[in-house]
């Protein structure tokens, strides 16, 4: 039961070695030739899993206890602290995780010689994809959006201002949107980023089984964009007075 539970909410890590899917018995033999840091990645990842996983239980992020995620993880809590100083700088990392990897991910759907129609589809595509696969990690961020720890709530925060600067940058290189004052380009992309946050609850509790009402999400959620584009196409910013 428990593995099952840590397979389903596993991140798709990019920068340290993670094994999620290899077999205890061939993981027993890998660990004997891991380096140091590799070893240390894996203590570190299955802590992150243990709390997302206690999450997918129904638990709020700021409920979690360092002895319950230790015991999760199968571990002694003295080993939380090799890697943590507190549950909120574990919750830092998750969301550094999902702000460095789905900012990646974006950039590339928007990437020079296709269409604004073309990016907005593709960015959509993208984006639902990485909610379902990362599940658990994208029902922590919703829920910690507005909850209980202010340190995440402001990295939450800072994340979407990434999201936000990145954008408005690949609009002026793109060269779209040029009539637009820098403050105007990123209030647009501001309300793109926080459109997306929004559809990610909506996309988390479509059934797996309705292909027909997951079709329909993704054009209504396509519009919305496109309704936002629409709006910063005909905008006009006021001259400045002297």
């Amino acid at each position: 039961m428990l593995g099952s539970r840590r397979k389903e909410c596993s991140i798709k890590y990019k920068r340290t070695h993670y094994f999620p899917n290899m077999p205890n018995a061939l993981l027993a033999d890998r660990k004997d030739k891991l380096t140091r840091t590799e070893r240390k990645d894996i203590t570190r990842n299955s802590l992150l899993q243990a709390a997302l996983a206690l999450m997918g239980e129904g638990r709020s992020f700021t409920s979690l206890g360092i002895r319950e995620i230790a015991r999760e993880a199968g571990m002694v809590p003295n080993a939380f602290y090799r890697h943590f100083r507190n549950t909120d700088e574990l919750g830092l990392e998750l969301v550094e995780e999902v702000g460095v990897t789905l900012r990646r991910l974006l950039r590339e759907a928007r990437q020079s010689g296709v269409t604004e129609v073309d990016i907005v589809r593709r960015s959509v595509k993208v984006y639902h994809q990485y909610v379902i696969e990362n599940r658990l990690l994208f029902l922590f961020v919703s829920s910690e959006r507005s909850g209980g720890s202010r340190i995440l709530r402001m990295a939450i925060r800072n994340e979407v201002t990434h999201f936000t600067n990145e954008m408005a940058q690949d609009f002026r290189r793109l060269g779209v949107y040029k009539e637009l004052s820098t403050a105007s380009l990123q209030m647009v992309c501001g309300l793109i980023v926080t459109t997306m946050l929004a559809a990610a609850p909506e996309i988390l509790d479509l059934p797996a089984d309705q292909p027909m009402l997951e079709n329909e999400m993704m054009e209504n959620f396509v519009k919305q964009l496109q309704l936002v584009l629409l709006g910063a196409s005909s905008w006009k910013d006021k001259p400045r007075t002297e």
